[in-house]
């Protein structure tokens, strides 16, 4: 597992990439997509990447855990945006050129206001006193997440600040085959990005939960290895993406042995995400929230519901249920 502080660096593709002209699957205000060649990234080979550790990339929404009014608090990832004038500069550009390189940005002038709790990310760059955009004309940060804002409410549900604890889904640790929902100390995730996925996130892809019974839990990046990953080779990889069980993920991230991050996702390929039901939800899982029922505030909360299913297992992560 990788401890990342507030970072929220760009991973580079494992794969030298090419820009084509048509609509990016990804983001709507892109004109033009990128994809991968067959060429493997320089970055990659120097990092030593046939010796690095495969992880799933998962899809969510990214967190961050670090002190806030006095104690160890869950953040949201809140990128601040440009206002409508400088956006339309910013797409104008994009349309003109094809790339987001060598545009110019007033930052005091062309952003949104956010909160005054908002912080950049540690590896936002800086020019005279102001955060510097990415390529993408975004300034990655993170806001607090308190209960009483509505905005934020799935990623609320996931912790309780009065007993200090965060519902987090990892490998089981007598299993590694299967994965277990534990309430951990919001301490033990100190300085930590996790991925926050769910009923409501990014239209669920692992299937958790439902309308009526919402179910949401955190990751720790680089915490979910691949099993028998395949080689980094651009055939070998579209193939295993395509065609084992345990490629149904959304993409994998390599942890190198030096620290750098190298990634694919099934967009950089051309290949549909989801594409039926994925590996991570159809992975078994036990419930590991043990104490009382009075410990936590809400009686209709999800540690509540958790914890009245403490040590029950389930044969698919999307089969969990309260009404059992």
């Amino acid at each position: 597992m990788r401890r990342l502080g507030s970072v929220q660096q760009k991973i580079p593709c494992v794969f030298l990439t090419d820009v084509k002209e048509e609509q990016s699957r990804k983001r709507d205000c892109q004109a033009f997509q990128v994809v991968a060649t067959e060429n493997v990234n320089p970055v990659a080979l120097d990092a030593n990447i046939d010796c690095a550790l495969a992880t799933e990339k998962l899809d969510g929404t990214c967190c961050y855990v670090t002190v806030y009014k006095g104690q160890p608090y869950l953040w949201a990832r809140l990128d601040r945006k440009p206002n409508k004038q400088a956006e339309k500069r910013f797409k104008k550009y994009q349309h003109s050129y094809k790339s987001c390189k060598g545009f110019t940005w007033n930052v005091e002038e062309d952003f949104k206001t956010v909160p005054e709790t908002w912080i950049p990310a540690h590896r936002v760059k800086h020019h005279n006193g102001h955060p510097v955009p990415d390529d993408h004309g975004h300034i990655p940060g993170w806001v607090p997440v308190d209960k009483d804002n509505k905005q934020y409410c799935w990623h609320s549900s996931v912790v309780d600040y009065d007993v200090g604890a965060a519902l987090v889904l990892r490998p089981s640790s007598d299993d590694e085959n299967r994965l277990e929902i534990a309430a951990v100390p919001l301490a033990d995730l100190q300085e930590q990005t996790l991925e926050l996925i769910g009923t409501n996130v990014n239209g669920n892809p692992y299937g958790l939960g439902s309308k009526k019974q919402p179910v949401h839990c955190l990751v720790s990046h680089g915490s979910i290895r691949i099993r028998n990953p395949p080689p980094v080779d651009f055939h070998q990889l579209c193939s295993w993406l395509q065609e084992s069980p345990e490629g149904r993920v959304e993409g994998i991230v390599w942890h190198c042995n030096d620290g750098t991050l190298v990634k694919v996702h099934r967009h950089h390929l051309g290949l549909r995400w989801p594409d039926g039901d994925t590996c991570f939800g159809t992975r078994p899982v036990v419930i590991r929230v043990d104490g009382t029922v009075d410990a936590y505030n809400n009686s209709k909360d999800l540690f509540t519901s958790f914890c009245a299913l403490n040590g029950h297992c389930f044969s698919r992560l999307q089969d969990i249920q309260f009404e059992l």
